[in-house]
């Protein structure tokens, strides 16, 4: 932090600063009505309106509580502590709870004496009394013991007590606090803590100066400017008041606890970072808080000489965050960091990059594709003879090596080469610059044929599944919900309970798994979307990538159950009112979106994942046991990738899983069944090696080829008659009694089907028993029976014989066909599978 900050207030010669000039400056660009009703100039005091949305102080959510609550539709100290020790629940605490009318909310309180519509106005000591009234009935009181007042103590605030002025208030500035002393005109608090200094120090303090520099007591939502030297008073408030222009509030505490590390500096714009931020502060708002007033400063500071922060080689992302049109929108301050266009080694290519970042104001994805284009450019021509500095003599073969170093580009982790899209956005970006330097009048000198030509296009490659996203297998999103319960515990969200968040983002988790939409879709899902027709439950969601609002996606029962039961819980609860529409509220009603944003929910999914002490994926290792599976591949868009492969994969028709995922090309919906093609040849390669003939014996096909032509051909397993395999299977010469024929080639992926063949020639022979047929029916059946259960027995001794790897491997690819077979001519449901049942 020290080192960010000091590059952010890097001032070069301190000692030439004119600090007169600079204090004159600063009184000059002030904001005389600033606040209104919360900054008091005079008294350098800020306190915090409750009802300003822009001041993070709040009313407690307790309607009959006088507190003061630093979050939004949140309790105060005293409500949440009694609430937790009271074992009702939100809803009953709330309607049911009311404070005690002598609870002390703070110092500036007043005695609740009152006659002849007259109140006391001397402060709040003990027991709703002021200390003079108090010392008073304890008199009273005395006197009541020995039979000379026998009322009690309301009546006796009602009929005697008498309401007193207020003493004048402490000399400290801002103080609300009456002066309790002669010494000084004190209050209590400021009274001690005169007494301590001036006791703890050899020489005596001067008293003038400790008045003018104390902080005055202070509330939640109050913070003073009292504490901090002259020159840093017009500082801090000048950064306040710059930040607060772009800033979405002001947190009074956070203030606060920043100013009180600012106390002893003589002024911000010369202060060396580690007074300003010391190593060992550890809270990370009032971190951020000290670094964007140092901040305001050295941007004042710039200012203040007349520097344009665009002119440096260096830009701070802040100072030129006006680029941005939320920075614009007054939505955002910007990120910390800076920008080095030093890495442009080229002065004529630097300068027109620079140039074109003035002029057009470019968001910052858009900026970062162009330097990025840029910085390729610069590093390929300094390779070159001359590395590229006169512009005059860069030609065609400098932009061919260029582009051929823009087409070796990779990704992040160094390996896998970036997307041919993204690498035609960055050569198209240099274009951009280029044009722009030349149209500017700012690279004439730039020979011609250094330019765009139709042998540097970069073909944008067709993407294939893998590079869209991929899918979490079935049997991880299986071992993810068994340890759901787990999910947003440790979250903190606003001021909703564990319980109500981990409960909301479990719902969340789970409408995203079962309905395959996108995840800020997902989010974004109003409140009372669910529509019943007939029997059928859809889910009324909006396509905000394509526009297409009021879609409707069929949902099964469970996920109808589950968005229910929180939709009841979710009308219980407190939330911003801008979340009012939304099943999911957001955080704080100050944020860009009004209902949970995909960070959070990414952050929320994420922390769980990471908690699940172990997630195995489906293959085993060489010696059996359990591969872990990559955490780094569970994050929310991979859900929408399962839900269309998982439809995929059964056979969805391509039309139906089309309109199911909203896509406006099939070419996109049919990526998926390009991967389920996939898997089923990885299948059929491993399942081919088993295949057996009619006795049981191995009999392994040749090739993929020859096992797909007869996988079809019969339902209890392969067929090698020519005459029923050019009929698709519907011409066997001996009518389907596979169990006898020599052309008959079954595999393990069959064995369910057998055993299920098994079973009804069993019930066929009881039948024909009952029937009293001929003797050759009944044997007939028996033996196919036997010939069945011979090859199944044969089957399972070989598969069991195998090395376990090559087991596990052959089982699931008997999983993946038998899916395949299952869903030939018929539609999966529309939303998820049973959970509950094994994925065989």
């Amino acid at each position: 932090m020290s080192g960010n900050l000091a590059r952010v207030i890097d001032l070069g010669e301190r000692s030439e600063i004119d600090l007169g000039a600079w204090t004159a400056w600063l009184k000059d660009q002030l904001i005389e009505d600033w606040r209104p009703g919360e900054w008091d100039g005079e008294k350098l005091l800020f306190t915090g309106d409750l009802e300003s949305p822009r001041t993070r102080a709040w009313h407690c959510i307790i309607d009959s509580c006088n507190a003061v609550s630093r979050i939004r539709h949140g309790w105060c100290t005293g409500c949440r502590k009694t609430f937790k020790t009271s074992g009702l629940s939100e809803v009953e605490f709330k309607a049911t709870y009311r404070p005690d009318p002598n609870r002390v909310y703070s110092h500036t309180d007043t005695c609740t004496v009152k006659r002849d519509g007259k109140r006391c106005q001397r402060e709040y000591h003990t027991t709703g009394l002021c200390r003079r009234h108090h010392t008073d009935w304890i008199k009273a009181s005395r006197v009541r013991v020995r039979h000379k007042f026998g009322g009690t103590r309301n009546e006796w605030i009602r009929d005697v007590a008498i309401p007193y002025e207020a003493f004048p208030p402490c000399l400290i500035l801002g103080c609300p606090l009456e002066r309790t002393t002669l010494e000084g005109g004190l209050c209590r608090i400021h009274y001690r803590r005169w007494r301590v200094l001036h006791e703890s120090e050899d020489r005596v303090p001067d008293l003038e100066h400790w008045l003018r520099h104390e902080t005055p007591y202070l509330s939640v939502r109050q913070f003073s400017l009292a504490a901090l030297s002259d020159l840093a008073r017009l500082e801090v408030l000048y950064a306040l008041q710059q930040r607060d222009q772009v800033a979405p509030n002001i947190d009074p505490a956070t203030v606060r606890h920043a100013l009180a590390r600012l106390v002893g500096v003589e002024n911000l714009v010369t202060a060396a970072p580690e007074d300003l931020v010391p190593d060992e502060l550890r809270q990370r708002n009032i971190r951020i808080m000290i670094r964007d007033l140092a901040w305001e400063v050295a941007q004042g500071y710039d200012r203040f000489r007349g520097i344009d922060p665009t002119e440096k080689v260096v830009w701070d992302k802040r100072a030129t965050a006006f680029l941005s049109p939320a920075r614009r929108a007054g939505k955002s301050t910007g990120r910390a960091g800076s920008v080095d266009f030093s890495v442009v080694t080229q002065p004529w290519l630097r300068e027109a990059l620079m140039e074109w970042a003035r002029s057009t104001r470019p968001e910052s994805k858009r900026f970062k594709t162009h330097l990025a284009a840029c910085t390729i450019a610069s590093r390929v021509l300094s390779r070159q003879p001359g590395g590229g500095m006169d512009p005059s003599a860069v030609r065609f073969a400098d932009m061919t090596l260029v582009v051929e170093a823009m087409k070796q580009l990779k990704r992040a982790d160094g390996v896998t080469l970036l997307g041919s899209k993204s690498q035609r956005d960055i050569l198209a970006g240099l274009y951009t610059i280029l044009d722009f330097g030349r149209s500017a009048g700012l690279l004439e000198t730039l020979h011609g044929t250094f330019a765009r030509h139709s042998s540097h296009r970069i073909v944008v490659e067709e993407s294939n599944e893998d590079e869209i996203g991929k899918a979490v297998p079935e049997s991880v999103i299986h071992q993810l919900d068994t340890h759901l319960d787990a999910m947003g515990r440790d979250f903190s969200y606003s001021g909703l309970e564990p319980d109500a968040i981990g409960a909301m983002f479990q719902t969340a988790y789970q409408v995203l798994r079962d309905t395959g939409r996108r995840p800020h879709e997902v989010c974004g899902l109003k409140r009372g979307m669910l529509e019943f027709i007939g029997g059928d439950c859809f889910l009324i969601w909006n396509n905000q990538k394509s526009k297409r609002h009021r879609r409707r996606l069929p949902i099964d029962k469970d996920t109808k159950e589950i968005i229910q039961a929180w939709e009841e819980r979710r009308n219980g609860l407190t939330v911003p009112a801008e979340s009012a529409p939304y099943l999911f509220p957001a955080i704080t009603g100050l944020g860009r979106h009004p209902h949970l944003t995909t960070n959070n929910f990414s952050r929320a999914l994420r922390l769980w994942v990471d908690s699940i002490p172990e997630i195995h994926s489906e293959g085993t290792a060489r010696d059996g046991s359990p591969v872990p599976f990559d955490r780094a591949k569970i994050y929310p868009y991979a859900f929408r990738h399962s839900y269309a492969q998982r439809h995929a994969d059964a056979g969805t028709p391509i039309d139906v899983l089309k309109e199911l995922m909203d896509h406006r090309s099939a070419d996109t919906t049919a990526r998926y069944y390009k991967v389920s093609l996939k898997r089923k040849k990885e299948a059929v390669k491993a399942m081919r090696l088993r295949v057996v003939d009619r006795h049981g014996n191995p009999a392994p096909m040749a090739s993929n080829k020859a096992y797909e032509m007869r996988s079809v051909a019969v339902p209890f397993g392969g067929c090698t008659e020519p005459s029923n395999v050019k009929a698709g299977g519907h011409a066997c010469p001996i009518r389907f009694q596979c169990a006898g024929c020599g052309f008959y080639r079954p595999d393990p992926s069959y064995l369910a089907a057998i055993e299920d063949q098994i079973r009804d020639l069993k019930a066929d022979k009881e039948t024909a028993l009952a029937m009293d047929v001929d003797e050759y029916v009944i044997r007939n059946i028996q033996d196919q029976i036997n010939s069945f259960k011979k090859i199944a027995a044969n089957m399972q001794e070989q598969v069991e014989a195998l090395p376990e790897q090559e087991r596990e491997e052959v089982m699931e690819s008997v999983k993946l066909l038998r899916k395949s077979r299952a869903a030939r001519g018929r539609m999966l449901p529309l939303t998820v599978i049973n959970r509950n049942e094994s994925s065989a």
